[in-house]
């Protein structure tokens, strides 16, 4: 039985390349790529995957946000985030949304088809590097050490990341579909919970949580 791929990364040519190196498996078999998270959502809902290989920074919807919503709409729907990063925000934030597996874009890829195989055999794949951080931060948690609560909802989340790229209003209320006077309500409940009162703090908030990255 073949394992339908799609791709998420905002690399062209790492999404090139994987395509290359997964049409080599012969049960594997890449049905998409999207550059973005929203993109990805909605190319999930036309081609309905196995496996979504996600990357976590990219524009207009990050990978957390886009796994959420994708996990809440086809619980099957397997995600492997692949990352550069190995901050463990970035590690607890995808597993937390549903992810299945978190490996490393330094990884080998055999690594990488090894954790399709486990995740698709109903498993979870974590590179070494991530999984000591798992570890510790169960080890943290069961010694009541608990981690921020998170301030903003998954709306406000992802209006925050929209507006910290620099979209105006009304083409974040185009892309979320809903009314300018919502996105305008969204922004004030944000700066109100997060105790920010200017667009530049806001952009600096949203880098700091991983929502976007100052490389976009």
């Amino acid at each position: 039985m073949t394992t339908k791929i799609l791709l998420a990364d905002d690399h062209g040519i790492i999404r090139q390349g994987l395509r290359s190196l997964l049409s080599k498996q012969s049960d594997m078999e890449v049905v998409a790529e999207a550059e973005d998270g929203r993109k990805a959502i909605n190319l999930v809902r036309e081609f309905k995957p196995d496996i979504v290989i996600m990357d976590i920074t990219m524009p207009n919807l990050n990978g957390v946000e886009a796994t959420r919503q994708i996990k809440t709409e086809f619980a099957k729907i397997k995600v492997i985030a692949l990352s550069i990063h190995s901050n463990r925000r970035f590690v607890a934030d995808m597993l937390k949304v549903g992810a299945s597996a978190y490996i490393l874009k330094d990884c080998l890829f055999d690594e990488l088809v090894q954790a399709i195989r486990v995740v698709i055999g109903g498993g979870t794949y974590l590179s070494p590097t991530i999984t000591g951080i798992v570890v510790d931060d169960y080890i943290n948690l069961t010694k009541g050490v608990n981690s921020q609560p998170m301030v903003l909802n998954d709306r406000e989340r992802e209006v925050l990341q929209l507006l910290a790229e620099g979209k105006s209003t009304k083409k974040i209320a185009i892309e979320v579909h809903v009314s300018v006077k919502t996105i305008e309500a969204n922004r004030r409940h944000i700066m109100e919970k997060l105790d920010i009162h200017s667009v530049a703090e806001l952009t600096k908030y949203a880098v700091r949580e991983g929502l976007t990255s100052l490389e976009l």
